[in-house]
């Protein structure tokens, strides 16, 4: 086994491998840090794997690596997000043999061999989040269907704390803005299940046009509040300091062209382009591309004068 790729994704912060390795070593992989090469000659052995932060990547990759090891591998302060679970269960309906995701310990017994298996995998929460987040931004009226209400929960009691009324039914989310949104007293992102960070971007973008001053800090990322300057550039008065934002709300935006620094601050742009007044161009949408597949498709469907150019 080999590892030489750099970290990737968006330049949202430092974003280190080092639980990667150190939990893949922990099963007995070597490191060739000169090579930066990661081998395994006689495969990997179950162990126990301490994350000193819970990171989602790393708890995965722990995890697969983990299923065709022999013995057991226990994952102590995993993370515990709704795709943790999803992937346990994939795991499992292909003969692996995981349990305890969704806690912060986790335990694979190995297995000698998986087998195909066809899968359907759980709604995407961010995408759910975003299209609520369209509607309290707008003061829209939106039904969305196939939402796993649990997995967006915090979502929805930050948008109620803006004056948006989120009902539910089943599957099925109805999320009503106000003409103008209110000011939260504080946004805090945390590991699931508290707020997550792939929202705040666009959270940040309904409270810029909410009445009064939100304070929004950012725990996750050290380099988040890219969609800030922005934001800026359309009119909102954001003030940054490291892990901080104060946000104060205006009372309108102005379209310009803007450009997408990463994945959820291109989305936020989206949203703070259909409150603004005049015409909103978003440089960069190949960001977008990495995390929405209907994202223009969806919001002309609820009514938005969007369009790729």
């Amino acid at each position: 086994m080999h590892f030489v790729a750099q970290p990737g994704g968006c330049e949202i912060g430092l974003r280190p491998i080092d639980l990667h390795i150190k939990g893949l070593m922990a099963l007995g992989a070597k490191l060739d840090e000169g090579m930066a090469e990661l081998t395994c000659e006689h495969g990997l052995i179950g162990g126990e794997v301490h994350l000193d932060y819970p990171s989602v990547g790393a708890t995965e990759n722990i995890m697969m690596a983990a299923v065709l090891a022999k013995g057991t591998t226990t994952i102590h302060n995993a993370a515990r997000e709704p795709e943790i679970v999803d992937l346990m269960n994939f795991i499992n309906a292909m003969g692996g043999r995981v349990r305890g995701a969704g806690s912060s310990n986790i335990v694979v017994e190995g297995v000698s061999r998986l087998q195909g298996v066809e899968y359907q995998v759980i709604p995407d929460r961010i995408v759910a989040g975003t299209y609520m987040a369209a509607a309290a931004i707008t003061g829209g009226d939106v039904l969305l269907e196939n939402v796993v209400y649990e997995h967006v929960f915090a979502i929805a009691a930050k948008l109620r704390d803006t004056g948006c009324r989120v009902e539910r039914a089943g599957r099925t989310l109805r999320v009503s803005g106000l003409a103008r949104p209110r000011a939260v007293n504080r946004l805090e992102t945390l590991p699931y299940p508290g707020f997550p960070t792939d929202m705040q971007a666009q959270l940040m973008s309904v409270l810029c046009v909410a009445d009064g001053t939100s304070i929004v800090v950012e725990n996750v990322f050290e380099n988040r509040f890219k969609h800030a300057a922005e934001l800026n550039r359309m009119g909102a008065d954001i003030t940054i300091k490291d892990r901080l934002a104060l946000v104060r709300g205006v009372s309108r935006l102005s379209g310009t062209t803007v450009c997408a620094r990463d994945l959820r601050a291109g989305a936020a742009l989206v949203l703070a382009g259909l409150r603004a007044e005049g015409e909103t161009t978003v440089e960069g949408v190949h960001y977008i591309d990495r995390g929405y597949e209907r994202l223009v498709e969806d919001l002309r469907t609820l009514g938005a004068d969007i369009r790729r150019i």
